[in-house]
């Protein structure tokens, strides 16, 4: 691992190659096991998985045989390899083909290809649409957050993991492009209907800002959707143009995770330096550091939920063990390994865990997740606001 330099994207996966930290997680995962809240947060269409630069020598080898053989034998590659993986108990490790994991890499750089909408499991079972992209097909199809999702492509998604409702929404595995088509069977008011979509290469907004109040010193709300290219800075950006006096309420629930370098440069915004986690690889322990200069003295109310996963928890723990913000909310999901990303015959890509990360103050996130400060459920963003006014965050 020495040498490694958290400044690389993984752009052009080659064997060997040194790449990207990235503590994601496929979205939905939490969802399909019920750690996911069904209410107000969704899983989107954005996908954002687990890399990280080392080597894994046997493992690697194992799934690169396979999938040479299977090359050979004019069978699927991704198949092949996937199996190997099943059987290695590697509960993070997954199998790409060459298009997924190319969509995977355009994720990072906050784009995905897809019908704009979001969704959430009821309380009965179903699936509703919980938000819509401002001028997606979705949004342009007149599908409005509340319609209940019955059908894709004729197929029920009743009962299915979300996780499965997302892939179908994005076509995975169908090779579906930019315009290729997708019929919804949607329910609104107990009337029935039926929508015919286009999917398209969409950019939502990984950050959005808003006031909490009407005064000059009111607190910010600072959500984040997913740590994708640029969003740190644009945390940074959020703190250094705030009003001297305001608070920062940084919303990260059912935020997905993504880029770690993205996480550690918004962990930046409200550290002066030090250490933001550590991690290993096979034994050999490498630590992520703050850039000095951020804004020691705002008050800081972090939210988080069952949706908040790896980077993001990396981000939230590092806040709560350096004494930086108050967390409220609910546990975290606990993504806290490291996968390691190699290339296939055939392009595709296999990623396996290699390790895991903690906190500062040496936590470990995986399977646990982060318990906040302050446990609260259905209205944990009042509870928060509440928390950061007598910080004295504003209003």
């Amino acid at each position: 691992m020495s040498g490694c330099t958290h400044r690389f994207r993984p752009r052009g996966l080659c064997r060997g190659a040194a790449l990207t930290l990235v503590f994601g997680c496929v979205l939905a995962t939490g969802a399909a096991t019920g750690s996911l809240p069904q209410d107000p947060d969704p899983v989107p269409e954005l996908p954002a998985r687990a890399v990280a630069s080392t080597s894994s020598p046997v493992d690697r080898e194992e799934i690169e045989d396979a999938a040479a053989k299977a090359e050979a034998d004019g069978k699927s590659v991704k198949d092949a390899a996937g199996e190997v993986v099943s059987r290695s108990g590697d509960r993070w490790g997954a199998v790409y083909d060459e298009r997924e994991y190319e969509e995977f890499e355009q994720s990072l750089d906050g784009s995905y290809l897809g019908v704009g909408l979001s969704a959430r499991r009821t309380a009965t079972g179903g699936v509703a649409v919980s938000r819509v992209q401002p001028g997606g097909p979705a949004d342009r199809a007149g599908i409005r957050a509340g319609d209940l999702l019955r059908t894709i492509d004729g197929r029920s998604v009743d009962r299915r993991p979300v996780t499965d409702v997302v892939a179908l929404l994005r076509g995975d595995g169908t090779g579906a492009g930019e315009g290729t088509r997708v019929v919804l069977g949607l329910v609104r008011e107990g009337k029935p209907s039926t929508q015919t979509l286009r999917r398209a290469r969409l950019t939502p907004d990984a950050v959005t800002v808003s006031r909490l109040g009407t005064g000059p010193s009111s607190a910010l709300l600072v959500k984040v959707a997913a740590f994708t290219k640029g969003t740190g800075e644009e945390v940074r950006d959020a703190v250094r143009t705030a009003p001297r006096d305001a608070g920062i309420l940084l919303d990260l629930r059912a935020n997905s995770g993504g880029l770690v370098t993205e996480a550690v440069t918004a962990a930046s915004a409200f550290l002066d330096g030090g250490l933001v986690a550590t991690y290993d690889v096979r034994g050999e322990q490498q630590a992520l550091y703050a850039d000095p200069g951020g804004d020691t003295e705002r008050p800081v109310v972090v939210l988080v939920d069952g949706g908040t996963m790896s980077a993001a928890e990396l981000l939230t723990g590092a806040l709560q063990d350096r004494g930086r913000a108050v967390t409220v909310g609910s546990r975290t999901f606990g993504k806290g390994s490291v996968q390691m990303p190699s290339e296939l015959a055939g392009g595709s890509v296999a990623e396996l865990t290699v390790g895991h990360y903690r906190t500062p103050a040496g936590r470990s996130v995986e399977g646990r997740g982060i318990t906040p400060d302050l446990v609260a459920g259905e209205r944990a963003q009042q509870r928060a606001e509440t928390v950061l006014s007598g910080l004295g965050g504003g209003s």
